[in-house]
């Protein structure tokens, strides 16, 4: 039920009443994917508009990987709606002072995920044009390579790289997890009931539940030990410097990608800030869920303690902070429970942060 007072005839109760109700919209999620990258659960820029709408959010945000394919749908759909949003994209870069540390990408020294917050449109200025076209190019040539490696692994299965473009995706931009959903269900239609016995052979389990087959395919056949697995060459990524003037000519907002304070790279909050501040950034994103979400009470202590170190330092620095779930998998949360102790402290640097950037 609507206060009364919003129709008060004093304009200062109406205010105050206005406020209060603005205030009370604490569920937001300012970082997630769609179909044009990667959803768990197959949304659109337009499905995530209308969620968050209907859902009563403060505010949603789009962030897709290499591509601004959602950009003008989302923006569109929220206009219409009345929904407060904001637009992005995520890539990964290459930082040369953090070459020999692991930053937010385990495993790759010196390559970091990384964003650019707030664009306008899905087209992009004469200027940076090319540089777009390479985001989508280098970013699908290497799930390309991926594919012909894990194929002479899975022959009996193999993909075609450009059909799972056509089934899986409405404009051509795969990722690792499209490849595994192929690879899980072209097996159960060449295999049938062997698939079980056959993913017992090559991966060393079957799981019946698909999002977890898929999770160990992923794991066993494209990550570090894996054949697919592609060792980070820096040449195949932009710098930080690149990214944020790409992200800058398209009028966006160099967006720092946080992961969890526990690797070299991250081991300084300031320092990493400093160092991205340098280059440009004005805003950063975190994933709050994996940051306390434990069963264990020391790691969920341990990495309690680390989103507070790391939020102190943002703050320090005004940096908004625009905090999400992603939605890059199957199970992750539609939006945070910001009730639980570890997310409730920091819940107005969170809605400040989505009030500096989601319009």
């Amino acid at each position: 039920m609507l206060d009364e007072k919003l129709n008060s005839f004093d304009p200062a109760v109406r205010a105050a009443a206005f406020d209060k109700a603005v205030a009370g919209m604490t569920a937001f999620n300012l970082h997630c994917h769609s179909f044009f990258s990667y959803n768990g659960y197959g949304y659109s820029p337009s499905y995530l508009v209308a969620l968050a709408k209907e859902m009563n959010w403060r505010a949603v945000g789009l962030v897709d990987f290499d591509v601004l394919d959602g950009v003008d749908e989302f923006l569109a759909a929220a206009a219409r709606m009345g929904v407060r949003a904001t637009a992005g994209m995520e890539t990964r870069v290459f930082v040369p002072e953090l070459a020999a540390v692991e930053i937010n990408s385990p495993g790759e020294p010196g390559i970091a995920y990384h964003l650019g917050c707030g664009f306008t449109s899905s087209e992009v200025p004469e200027k940076a044009k090319a540089f777009a076209a390479s985001l989508r190019s280098k970013a699908n040539a290497r799930t390309r390579n991926v594919v012909e490696a894990v194929n002479t692994f899975l022959p009996e299965i193999a993909l075609d790289f450009d059909a799972v473009a056509r089934e899986f995706t409405p404009k051509g931009n795969v990722t690792e997890r499209h490849v595994c959903q192929a690879y899980r269900m072209n097996a159960e239609k060449i295999l049938g009931a062997g698939a079980k016995a056959y993913w017992e052979e090559k991966i060393g389990g079957f799981e019946e539940n698909p999002v977890k087959l898929e999770a160990n395919i992923r794991s066993k056949t494209m990550k570090k030990g894996g054949v697919g697995y592609m060792n980070p060459d820096p040449a195949s990524f932009p710098t930080l410097e690149e990214m944020n003037k790409f992200i800058t000519d398209c009028g966006a907002v160099p967006t720092v990608a946080w992961l969890n304070g526990l690797s070299g790279g991250e081991a300084d909050p300031g320092a990493l800030l400093d160092l991205h501040m340098k280059y440009g950034a004005r805003a950063i994103t975190l994933i709050p869920d994996r940051n306390w979400n434990y069963v264990d009470p020391d790691k969920r202590a341990k990495m309690a303690f680390e989103l507070d170190r790391f939020i102190a330092a943002a703050v320090e620095r005004d940096l908004p902070i625009l905090a999400g779930t992603e939605m890059n998998a199957p199970g992750q949360k539609l939006v945070d429970d910001f009730t639980v102790p570890e997310l409730a402290k920091h819940l107005d640097t969170f809605i400040a942060g989505a009030d500096a950037l989601a319009k």
